[in-house]
């Protein structure tokens, strides 16, 4: 009998890309199209189990070896960097990371800055790395009205389109990274179960290895 592969996925635009990517690797995906509240999938071959968790919670699945195999974005893999292997950036879910604030903000002003953010770590790490020590304020909601308010000189957040930020009366100063969807396994799995390799290595030959930019 064979041994399913358990996928953990984040529910949303990353979940409809990787079965359209799934589909286009020659996997039947139609059992997932009426998806109703159900949040755990079996295909009727048994061949796949998939798994709908908030984005965060892929990696603790996939470290735990609960899921083999997770597709998530690389901005919770900066937060959440252990007990995973990260094998293939599919190159969707484009974005970015990137410093925002109200028009009068200055970068370059070398006073001590207030930062909001719901990324520490990638904020901790760009300014670490310019030699700057920031004060971060964690923030779990709209990061956006932080500079607008006072709480904050700026803000660490993802952008996409910047509608979100022009709306808030914010511009981007400083790109930070690219950020996109990024295909990880278990150590374990990948080691002791067979089909997870041949199916990685199948995903890989559709999404080969060019990285694609965020424009």
């Amino acid at each position: 009998m064979t041994e399913s592969l358990t996928i953990a996925l984040t529910k949303g635009r990353i979940e409809k890309s990787t079965l359209d990517l799934l589909e286009k690797a020659g996997f039947d995906m139609s059992f997932m199209a009426d998806k109703g509240r159900n949040l755990i999938f079996e295909s009727p071959d048994k061949k796949f189990r998939f798994l709908l968790v908030k984005a965060p919670d892929v990696t603790t699945y996939v470290r735990h070896g609960v899921a083999d195999l997770g597709v998530v974005g690389k901005d919770v893999l900066i937060e959440h960097p252990n007990g995973y292997l990260e094998m293939l950036d599919l190159n969707f879910g484009l974005c970015k990371f990137a410093v925002a604030s109200i028009p009068s903000f200055d970068p370059n002003d070398h006073k001590r800055k207030r930062i909001a953010t719901k990324y520490p770590s990638v904020t901790t790490d760009f300014y670490n790395k310019k030699g700057e020590d920031v004060e971060i304020i964690s923030i779990q909601g709209s990061v956006e009205i932080a500079p607008v308010v006072g709480l904050a000189d700026a803000i660490v957040d993802i952008v996409e389109t910047g509608s979100t930020l022009k709306a808030n009366g914010l511009e981007v100063f400083e790109d930070i990274c690219r950020i996109s969807a990024r295909l990880i396994v278990n150590p374990a799995s990948l080691k002791n179960k067979p089909r997870v390799l041949p199916f990685i290595k199948k995903i890989q030959a559709q999404v080969g290895k060019k990285e694609v930019p965020f424009q």
